[in-house]
């Protein structure tokens, strides 16, 4: 957690997937990494409420990939 208390999603995953500009671990873009110490509790509670439905369009965008058994 940080200093002020809201934790940063960041999972150490750093890769910024170019086509849909966002960070393939946290799913935040590269602006709000960028100014994520600047911002207050309340503004990065609003940047982390976006990252569900982030995650769920961006799996929905991404080609399927199989598993270990080869399925999709």
């Amino acid at each position: 957690m940080s200093a002020t208390g809201v934790a940063s999603p960041c999972v150490s995953i750093c890769r910024m997937d170019e086509a849909h500009g966002l960070c393939e671990g946290c799913l935040r873009t590269i602006d709000e990494i960028a100014v994520w110490s600047l911002l207050d509790d309340a503004e990065k509670r609003a940047v982390i409420a976006l990252l569900p439905r982030r995650r769920l369009e961006w799996r929905r965008s991404r080609p399927a990939t199989p598993d270990a058994e080869g399925r999709p």
